[in-house]
């Protein structure tokens, strides 16, 4: 059984450049998170897909006082993912009660208990955006006892600075990027 999986953060349509909520540059990342899809799936390492599924009236979103445009809304094209997925990929559905935010993988979900029962002891995370669901993704990861490793040039920031202290916050956690 592996121990490994790669956990694919929020690569959907409306965080993509043209989408509600772009990273710039987050479509130049699909080919290298397609290509980490692809060697991690030889490898047999089980592979998750994390994706934001708001609600139309989520607490995130500007009319409802929160920072954001509506974005990744449930069941519309810009909630859609924008890499090659395998059919067996597990998806893990985030931020999907109105009054509830959130930006971690694990955050009121089942995330950790998955991984767990398949025996995972190392998670490999990229995806959109660094210094957000990434970061959030990856820190709760350490606490729920994973080893992680960031692939560096598999994820995309919103702000170069910000993207940095990002990074520099989870080296000192016990990220490993790689």
């Amino acid at each position: 059984m592996p121990e490994e999986a790669l956990i694919v953060v929020d690569m959907q349509r409306d965080f993509m450049p043209g989408g509600a909520l772009p990273v710039p540059g987050g479509d130049k990342i699909i080919p290298k998170v397609n290509e980490y899809i692809k060697t991690f799936k030889e490898r047999g390492a089980l592979i998750v897909a994390t994706r934001d599924w708001h609600p139309e009236n989520h607490i995130s979103f500007k009319e409802r006082g929160g920072p954001w445009p509506r974005h990744c809304v449930q069941n519309t094209p810009g909630a859609e993912f924008v890499v090659e997925l395998p059919a067996d990929v597990v998806i893990i559905s985030k931020a999907t009660e109105p009054d509830k935010e959130a930006y971690s993988g694990f955050e009121g979900t089942n995330l950790a208990d998955i991984l767990r029962e398949r025996g995972v002891r190392r998670v490999y995370i990229c995806g959109v955006a660094t210094e957000y669901c990434v970061k959030a993704t990856a820190l709760d990861a350490l606490k729920h006892g994973f080893e992680v490793y960031l692939l560096r040039d598999a994820v995309k920031g919103i702000n170069p600075e910000d993207e940095e202290r990002a990074l520099e916050e989870m080296r000192k956690a016990g990220v490993k990027i790689l």
